[in-house]
């Protein structure tokens, strides 16, 4: 008999992830809600689908992908925030609503660092740094000179975006004359760089290779550590002269849950997320959309975050960017 229960025991343990929740049945005995604050249709929700399919089949339950856009992000991750934390809702975000809305809002009713716990950061996207085919520069330093000669506007898909941030801070740290235009996303912004209304634009590498390769846009520099195989001619921006965090993009995509979710739910969670983005569909989406995978554990996720809160921070003060 005491053999017998030291077995079942021992068997129990070994099975780890698949624990059980408060209610008592093995997790997940339900379907799992993916809250995504942002529209159908993106780049951000294809990805999620498919990131819901790869990890419903490893689950053995239903993952469905329920968007609640608005407030740049912050309603749907408050909703998420203040979910039950039994591990059938999980936050799918960008780190806009998770970092920046912090620093952009005055008030906010979550609190990342205090209500939200990080499982993955999934995947990353890199920047491109582009100009107008017409203008008469090559590189990122005689961009840099024409900006010095002439009044230069660049543009935006938003006040506080990566994009706003960035262009600020090249323009504050190199004293140039530089008027902001923020977009409504990321196409009207491109749409008015091809037709001349800009000097230059940052832009996701989904959005502008069509036009890159078109020759209706110049690549200067892209972010990232290394060359992108798609634009092997094109510097990174560190090559190019622009160093430090704030070039690095924030634009990752980050999965968590609400703080009080389990531990042993947690770990199940991330050992999935991270499974599925090594899955050949979730990869081929990524390569469709220009994005890097990712799928660092709960810990690297959460360093991240801590590390480029205060980058994000200064430059939001810089700026004096508000959102309220």
């Amino acid at each position: 008999m005491l053999k017998s229960l030291t077995t079942t025991l021992a068997l129990a343990i070994a099975a780890g992830p698949a624990s059980v929740n408060a209610s008592g049945l093995p997790y997940p005995s339900r379907p799992i809600t993916f809250v995504l604050p942002y529209p159908a249709g993106g780049a951000s929700d294809s990805l999620t689908r498919a990131m819901a399919e790869e990890m419903g089949k490893k689950l053995g339950q239903p993952v469905i992908v329920e968007n609640r856009p608005g407030a740049a992000g912050a309603i749907g991750t408050n909703y998420a925030a203040k979910a039950p934390a039994d591990g059938y809702t999980v936050l799918v975000t960008l780190t806009q609503s998770i970092l920046n809305n912090q620093l952009l809002f005055s008030k906010l009713p979550y609190d990342t660092r205090k209500d939200l716990a990080f499982i993955s950061e999934l995947f990353t996207g890199n920047v491109v740094l582009v100009v107008n085919q017409s203008l008469p520069v090559k590189n990122v330093k005689e961009l840099l000179e024409y900006c010095a000669q002439n009044k230069g506007t660049y543009g935006s898909w938003g006040i506080g975006s990566y994009a706003h941030l960035a262009g600020s801070f090249l323009g504050q740290s190199r004293n140039l004359n530089l008027t902001h235009v923020p977009y409504k996303g990321e196409a009207p912004e491109l749409q008015d760089i091809i037709g001349g209304q800009l000097t230059f634009a940052f832009g996701s590498i989904g959005g502008t290779r069509p036009f890159v390769a078109a020759g209706k846009l110049r690549a200067l520099a892209v972010s990232g550590e290394q060359r992108m195989k798609g634009l092997p001619n094109v510097p990174t921006f560190a090559e190019a002269g622009l160093n430090g965090l704030e070039f690095k993009p924030n634009g990752s995509v980050v999965m968590m849950a609400p703080i009080a979710t389990p531990a042993p739910i947690l770990a199940r969670l991330e050992q999935e997320a991270r499974a599925a983005v090594d899955t050949p569909p979730v990869r081929a989406r990524l390569q469709t959309y220009g994005l890097e995978p990712l799928g660092t554990d709960a810990r690297r996720a959460r360093e991240n975050y801590d590390a480029l809160y205060p980058v994000q921070e200064r430059l939001i003060k810089l700026t004096g960017a508000k959102l309220d």
